[in-house]
């Protein structure tokens, strides 16, 4: 499959800490694939719908535009998203909110598809600290999130992060099988231009990094460990790559997420 990693999260060129990613997966064109986020933020939320297309294609992914996909949570709250465009459907009123569990249901191409995800407490992004090192004579930057990992065990992060306006993003996901508790020590490693892409960021003095803090459940926070090893980016380097593992079903490809968000910025120095 071409590039599956750049299929299901089309809208925003995620990369890993090091390299872009790019899952060579083998050809299924035509599988379903959904986007799909609610977060503890005022929305509206969207739900992305589109299809695979094969490798020997251009980045084009077919967008679904009669779907019907329903919004629920736990305490009764439910909604029939609108279509938008682009195979984005989106809320209007439904409000996400921590410790509720949400379910997505979608209908397309005759086809259902379900979902569920229960959006964590928030943790407080209480600020980010730079450290910087030589690396064949060129200086290394890297950012420190501040935070303290709750007491209780099975906690998970999501680090989303850009530079200046470039569009690019880069992540790293947190668990604390290793730190329950305490606070954190894992840094984010900031991107360093290895003149493998033409977009690729060096970084300097005066750069400004933006840096959104989520906290996922546990299947998303697996999804996105898959991602960074079928990339070679995980520990241990690459897998033998099948697919993400999804957390909807009937074999759609991609993810629903409920996460809270919390955001910071700092300035290289």
């Amino acid at each position: 499959m071409k590039n599956i990693f750049l299929i299901i999260i089309s809208l925003f060129l995620v990369t890993s800490c090091e390299k872009e990613i790019d899952l060579d997966l083998e050809d299924q064109s035509g599988q379903i694939v959904i986007e799909a986020n609610v977060t503890d933020q005022p929305g509206p939320y969207s739900v992305k719908i589109t299809k695979s297309v094969a490798f020997t294609q251009t980045n084009q992914y077919p967008a679904i535009e009669n779907a019907q996909v329903i919004l629920s949570d736990n305490t009764g709250q439910t909604e029939t998203l609108q279509y938008s465009g682009n195979g984005i459907y989106k809320t209007s009123t439904f409000v996400g909110q921590s410790g509720r569990t949400y379910t997505l249901k979608m209908q397309a191409e005759g086809k259902q598809y379900t979902s569920t995800s229960t959006m964590p407490q928030a943790v407080s992004f209480d600020g980010i600290e730079q450290d910087s090192f030589m690396v064949g004579g060129e200086t290394s930057y890297t950012l420190l999130p501040v935070f303290l990992d709750p007491q209780a065990f099975g906690n998970r992060y999501l680090f989303i992060y850009t530079v200046n306006n470039n569009p690019k993003k880069y992540f790293s996901e947190f668990s604390d099988n290793v730190n329950n508790g305490l606070p954190n020590q894992r840094p984010l490693i900031l991107p360093n231009d290895d003149g493998d892409e033409p977009d690729n960021v060096k970084l300097k003095i005066g750069d400004t990094i933006y840096v959104e803090m989520q906290c996922i459940d546990d299947k998303v926070y697996t999804f996105y460990s898959a991602l960074l090893q079928l990339s070679g980016g995980g520990p241990g380097g690459g897998i033998t790559p099948a697919n993400p593992p999804s957390n909807i079903s009937n074999g759609a490809l991609g993810y629903f997420s409920a996460h809270t968000v919390r955001t910071k910025s700092i300035v290289i120095n």
